[in-house]
């Protein structure tokens, strides 16, 4: 099982467990984090490792995914491994399916590369070298089933995930976090790796400082587990937040808005019906070459499950502290504005399917790798 990023970390540790409750003598090696690791992983990467960004940072770091990828080809011939499930992360993971393919591996991609964003091209690829994808969008079933690739669409995982947290109420996380009870929340996250929070935070949180004083705002910034938190006050001309590196969903819940970079995060907070502005900066480079590539209105997954631009988006050059202030402050300023996105960020649970995505998921493969299907 690989996985290459946070939110995949999040994913596959969900995967195992069910798995794991499918059949507990499944061994399951590969990459993944710590939550993949907690629920059964034996782990031969961590993602912190494999934590960069772009298509720079990528051509950068070649000989070092060379490297792995090699590893777990070997770790796949020593320990006579059936079956290989990836989890997003479609450069390296597509990539390595390949070398998978040529062993007799039976390939299952969970969560699809965004091919509906940008790399169409990418579904001949996914025919040749997958036996099942498994969705998590109900949009993407059509285009795999158009292509003649075997699919199935199980439902969207944050939606157990969010079901299943005991959410504190704000009087608990006052006190938990020692916030100040009188005064509502301004989130910001600006992402789960240090390259991203570098490019988001410094803008972010000085546009952040403007609203919380004019709006009697407290900030809070999330801290992703793999990121040391003294990066954020060594980024920052502003002193006045705080760092939090855990309960995320009751910060989202309680919180009045959210600067938050683009990526899965935005659907948390648009299921937890938080108004946002959505945030995202990269290298000139891999922006340069995205630009060229992404054939979508919107980039925000929050904005994409809706079909609309809900909440407004800034991009690369826009990611200033005048721009973020600015479209921050028209719906923090308008009530009926502020109303109707909450409004239409509510009917986004209901587009993305049914609970129970991992149990889904995780039948699947079984059956895959008992032949059944």
């Amino acid at each position: 099982m690989i996985a290459g990023e946070v939110s995949g970390d999040m994913h596959g540790a969900s995967l195992i467990t069910e798995l794991k409750k499918t059949d507990s003598d499944i061994n399951i090696f590969g990459i993944g984090g710590d939550k993949m690791q907690a629920a059964g992983l034996q782990l031969e990467y961590h993602i912190n490792k494999l934590a960069f960004l772009g298509f720079a940072e990528v051509i950068k770091h070649i000989p070092f995914v060379k490297k792995v990828q090699r590893e777990l080809i070997q770790l796949v011939k020593q320990k006579n491994i059936s079956l290989a499930v990836l989890i997003d992360y479609p450069g390296f993971n597509l990539s390595i399916a390949k070398k998978l393919k040529a062993l007799g591996i039976k390939i299952v991609y969970f969560i699809s590369p965004q091919i509906w964003a940008w790399g169409a091209g990418r579904i001949n690829k996914i025919k040749q070298l997958v036996d099942k994808m498994l969705v998590i969008l109900p949009f993407e079933k059509k285009i795999f089933e158009d292509a003649e690739v075997p699919v199935e669409f199980v439902g969207h995982p944050l939606l157990d995930r969010i079901n299943e947290q005991q959410l504190l109420s704000r009087k608990e996380l006052d006190k938990k976090f020692n916030l100040e009870p009188g005064k509502e929340i301004l989130l910001i996250l600006s992402g789960s790796r240090n390259n991203e929070v570098q490019k988001i935070f410094p803008a972010a949180v000085q546009a952040a400082e403007k609203l919380a004083e004019e709006f009697n705002l407290q900030i809070i910034t999330a801290c992703a587990d793999n990121i040391n938190e003294q990066l954020f006050y060594s980024l920052a001309n502003v002193k006045n937040f705080k760092v939090v590196k855990n309960n995320i969903y009751d910060f989202m819940n309680h919180a009045k808005f959210g600067i938050i970079k683009s990526g899965t995060s935005t659907l948390e907070a648009g299921l937890l019906q938080l108004p946002m502005l959505i945030v995202y900066k990269t290298t000139y480079l891999t922006y340069l070459i995205g630009k060229n590539l992404v054939k979508l209105k919107n980039i925000g997954l929050a904005n994409i499950v809706a079909g609309e631009t809900v909440v407004p988006e800034l991009i690369q050059d826009e990611v200033t502290v005048d721009k973020i202030y600015s479209e921050a402050k028209k719906i923090l300023d308008d009530k009926n504005y502020y109303a109707s996105v909450k409004e239409k960020l509510g009917r986004i649970k209901s587009l993305l399917g049914e609970k129970g995505a991992s149990k889904r998921a995780a039948k699947s493969i079984y059956s895959l790798m008992m032949n059944e299907v």
